[in-house]
């Protein structure tokens, strides 16, 4: 597609109202599903089926995507993940329900992550300069938070529904899937106004992985791996779950709570570009991920939900700045006819083990401590950040290389070159 500013514009837009859906699904769906009588492992089972869903789908766009026109995967994606989320309003049933999260891609992260965001930031850096890219990337995943967010504080929306409407408070949940359900319909129709793309004609998603990308990427999608699982055991369903199970709060509360620590990331985003333009990508993913995870411990022990309050939205002031410098770095390491693989590479391990991460989460809420998947995943995100820096810490983007350079610490610029 042509990645004009019409066509961006479009993009931005229907990325933020699918990230409001995610968003106040993420909060809803542990609730909703507790409120249905479902127990830790079953609540676990079905968000990790949701995530399933989304890796599916990024499979399938990682493979394919180059086979098809864009336009239409982008609003055949939609149509599955609307389709999906109106299930998950109606059906009661566990199997039914993974079923539903499954099909309609439902991200229980709370975070929009799937296989349109793939087609998206494959296609960003065109849009701009080396200097600019993780500028790019740093509204792009603002206007995400924002999204997210927003949903979170539509998550007060059954008590609103039960306040209004004759329905009972299991009704109201349902009525909130329901919207969530509409408003990813709603983001797909809006990829009606992208111009048609041909084939043959999108660059974005054309040509195989040279030896040397995909040696860089072997690596660091290993990398991902390992911190899309510590992800998985932070679900934002679970997460709802532990303030709803351990405080006692309802969802309207933890709504306005997971309100500000998207506010939050929105903020550090721009934090995370001004950082990296001093001290360097890979410095910047380093050194704000690793206290977002230690503070994570501190939440999980705390007796008091006001300071466990404190302390998780400064931990969520840290720990998405890693999100648009991560973004920054993985384009910037292939040359732009290799950028569609790479993001559908990079974001389909991170969606596979996050899709692991919910089911063994709920096991351990269930069988060993509320708190223990906090705990868990804290560890496995401290361990991926220290290899990550002493695996990439001299492997240098574009804009941050100097005269010299050693061995393998080349990345493709912007034109593609080597």
């Amino acid at each position: 597609m042509n990645a004009g500013t019409g066509g961006r514009r479009v993009l931005l837009a229907a990325a933020f109202i699918r990230a409001s859906a995610t968003g106040m699904a993420g909060v809803l769906l542990g609730i909703y599903l507790a409120k249905l009588g479902l127990a830790p492992g079953a609540v676990g089972l079905i968000a990790g089926a949701g995530l399933a869903g989304a890796t599916a789908g990024a499979l399938a766009v990682t493979l394919r995507g180059r086979l098809w026109e864009l336009r239409r995967a982008l609003l055949v994606l939609g149509l599955l993940a609307t389709v999906g989320g109106a299930l998950l309003a109606v059906v009661s049933h566990p199997v039914a329900l993974a079923a539903a999260a499954f099909l309609g891609m439902v991200n229980g992260m709370g975070r929009d992550r799937g296989p349109a965001t793939v087609l998206e930031q494959a296609l960003i850096p065109a849009t701009t300069t080396a200097a600019g890219r993780t500028t790019a990337f740093a509204w792009y995943t603002a206007l995400q938070d924002v999204g997210h967010a927003l949903g979170s504080l539509a998550a007060g929306l059954p008590a609103l529904l039960a306040a209004m409407l004759p329905v009972d408070e299991k009704g109201s949940f349902r009525l909130a899937i329901g919207l969530y359900a509409a408003l990813v319909g709603a983001s797909a129709l809006l990829y009606l106004w992208l111009p048609p793309t041909s084939r043959e004609g999108t660059s974005a998603t054309q040509g195989t992985i040279s030896p040397r990308s995909r040696r860089v990427l072997t690596r660091i999608s290993l990398l991902f791996a390992l911190d899309g699982l510590g992800g998985g055991f932070l679900v934002t369903a679970l997460l709802s779950y532990f303030f709803f199970e351990r405080f006692g709060v309802g969802a309207t509360t933890v709504g306005v709570l997971f309100f500000a620590g998207r506010m939050a990331n929105v903020v550090s985003h721009f934090g995370a570009a001004w950082l990296a333009r001093r001290i360097g990508l890979v410095n910047t993913m380093f050194w704000t991920h690793v206290p977002s995870s230690l503070l994570l411990v501190t939440v999980a022990f705390t007796p008091s939900f006001w300071v466990a309050t404190i302390l998780f939205l400064l931990r969520e002031a840290l720990v998405e700045m890693d999100v648009p410098t991560r973004q920054s770095y993985v384009m910037a390491v292939v040359r732009p006819e290799e950028r569609t693989a790479a993001s559908g590479v990079t974001n389909l391990v991170r969606l596979g083990s996050w899709a692991i991460g919910p089911a063994l989460a709920g096991w351990m809420m269930g069988g060993l401590a509320l708190a223990a998947p906090l705990v868990a995943g804290a560890a496995l995100k401290v361990t991926y950040d220290l290899l990550l820096f002493f695996s990439f810490r001299r492997l240098r983007p574009p804009e941050e290389r100097g005269a010299e350079q050693e061995g393998d610490t080349t990345f493709a610029t912007e034109g593609g070159s080597r």
